[in-house]
């Protein structure tokens, strides 16, 4: 069975690396589910003070080890990307300015190969919807992960307490965890 490809945005990767390990290239469930990241990932934290004052184990061997697992394409699905990408692109610049570049990529990819992109990123997701890409929020795949037994509700709690204590609690989760878990977020 192939794998059923994920493609996490920085945010996402950020939120769950440290509470998931190995995060990426590891399959789980029936669905052979295996997450991903781009390359791009890479560049975007080397370019940012903020990001590594934050997430200073991004560079631990561990991580950068996890994060060789990288989407297999082949030369006409580069094409294919790139073309995505300018289009997209073009359209966010007018209407979500506040997309990343790199997150345009990930769009890209994820159009381009059919597979879901996890971001908790309300500009993103429109511009997802725009283009009928499938995204997941970071609950969404903590639900999948959970209903695979890849993690346990214990490890689903840790995560959103953990998001919460350190004020990186994106709305979509405080407003969809119960709808999703059944009980009331952790504090």
């Amino acid at each position: 069975m192939p794998l059923s490809r994920i493609l996490l945005d920085s945010n996402a990767y950020f939120r769950l690396a440290q509470s998931i390990r190995p995060l990426l290239g590891a399959p789980f469930g029936k669905k052979k589910y295996c997450l991903f990241v781009l390359k791009e990932l890479q560049i975007e934290y080397d370019r940012s003070p903020r990001l590594k004052g934050v997430f200073y184990w991004v560079n631990d061997p561990e991580y950068k080890d996890n994060r060789s697992n990288v989407l297999e394409v082949t030369r006409e699905e580069k094409r294919e990307i790139q073309r995505a990408y300018d289009c997209i692109l073009d359209y966010v610049r007018n209407v979500h300015p506040d997309v990343s570049k790199v997150d345009v990529r990930c769009l890209a990819y994820a159009e381009q190969l059919c597979i879901p992109v996890v971001t908790d990123d309300e500009e993103m997701r429109q511009a997802a919807e725009e283009y009928d890409i499938k995204t997941l929020n970071t609950l969404e795949l903590l639900k999948v992960m959970l209903d695979a037994k890849h993690i346990d509700m214990v490890k689903v709690r840790e995560i959103v307490g953990y998001l919460e204590y350190q004020h990186d609690m994106p709305r979509i989760i405080k407003k969809d965890y119960k709808k999703i878990f059944g009980e009331d977020p952790p504090k």
